[in-house]
């Protein structure tokens, strides 16, 4: 929901950084990647709580996520790029609820199960849709150059970014917190399913 207003004012820093990156001869599949493994890291801090660390973590993978763009933008889109952009970003949002659940079986393991199947629901629905769009050539810019169709909802990166580092600065509501934002999350897969039975009629 808040996606489209983010990435319009960080565009032009993320193009300045990318820039840069591209100048040194870096690929936007090794920002990418060097994200993820930022991403893990992030996710082995809650584990071991240190949960300021990994605070500092996810927001510096979440940069690399949004320069990865820029940077494919400025040497040329490729379909591997793509492909392990959205792959690699599944990974990452399923290793920070894990981390938690890791962290405190006991207090976590339930509502991080609930979280982690609203995120796979959610996935199932945006890939989907994003499959029968291809197939039916559907274009859209809604969140910029994408390599898929991207459809918005309640529930995406920025509402997910707000999340985990909440969930970071408040460990011990992690229970309520992973409810409350699998309901979001679910809403959200629903409602594109609604969308998609009009859409695909």
């Amino acid at each position: 929901m808040i996606d489209g207003w983010g990435r319009r004012k960080l565009e032009p820093l993320l193009m300045a950084i990318g820039a840069r990156l591209a100048n040194e001869g870096i690929s936007a599949n090794a920002v990418t990647i060097a994200s993820l493994l930022v991403g893990l890291c992030a996710g082995a801090a809650v584990v071991v709580g240190w949960f300021w660390l990994a605070i500092a973590l996810i927001l510096l993978s979440r940069l690399g996520d949004g320069l990865d763009g820029a940077v494919a933008h400025l040497k040329g889109r490729t379909d591997l790029g793509g492909y392990l952009d959205i792959v690699l970003d599944f990974v990452f949002y399923g290793a920070i609820p894990l981390a938690f659940v890791i962290h405190d079986p006991a207090a976590n393991a339930v509502s991080g199960a609930v979280l982690l199947f609203s995120f796979y629901v959610n996935g199932a629905s945006f890939l989907a849709y994003a499959t029968i769009a291809e197939k039916r050539r559907l274009m859209t810019l809604i969140r910029g150059e994408k390599s898929f169709f991207f459809t918005v909802g309640l529930a995406e990166a920025g509402e997910t970014l707000i999340f985990f580092l909440l969930v970071c600065l408040l460990p011990a509501w992690f229970p309520i917190l992973a409810y409350l934002f699998a309901a979001l999350t679910l809403y959200t897969a629903v409602a594109r399913i609604v969308l998609a039975a009009r859409a695909f009629r």
